[in-house]
């Protein structure tokens, strides 16, 4: 199973930029589908942006034009480049990673393999 670090949070001030980090280990990053989600306080999991083992990209509406997800299998690491943060992009960033998209797409923990996160706070 593959292990996820994440990285690259922090306080920033709406129009700022941030890019988050997800260091892979214990398996292949490359036989992996990988996402980003995150949670606001008292919300559910939103998926931010998917990036398959193609190099396929898809992002929700709310970030589309703004974030931009990547992936470099040499270096076992995933990124979420942010620009133009709001206040509603607060929110704790996971990292995520399943073989089947199926699983990748349920966005909650014990489907796939997911991160502790990382804390990303644009304040209003």
């Amino acid at each position: 199973q593959i292990h996820l670090v994440e990285s690259g949070g922090g306080l920033v001030q709406p129009g700022e930029s941030l890019r988050l980090s997800c260091l892979a280990s214990g398996d292949n990053l490359s036989r992996y589908h990988m996402a980003w989600y995150r949670q606001a306080p008292g919300n559910q999991h939103e998926m931010v942006g998917t990036v398959f083992t193609g190099g396929t990209t898809t992002y929700s509406d709310s970030v589309k034009g703004r974030f931009t997800i990547s992936r470099d299998d040499d270096q076992k690491s995933v990124y979420l480049q942010m620009n133009s943060l709001k206040p509603e992009d607060t929110g704790d960033y996971f990292c995520v990673g399943a073989r089947n998209v199926a699983t990748l797409q349920a966005g909650r923990p014990g489907y796939g393999a997911w991160g502790r996160g990382t804390q990303v706070t644009v304040p209003s």
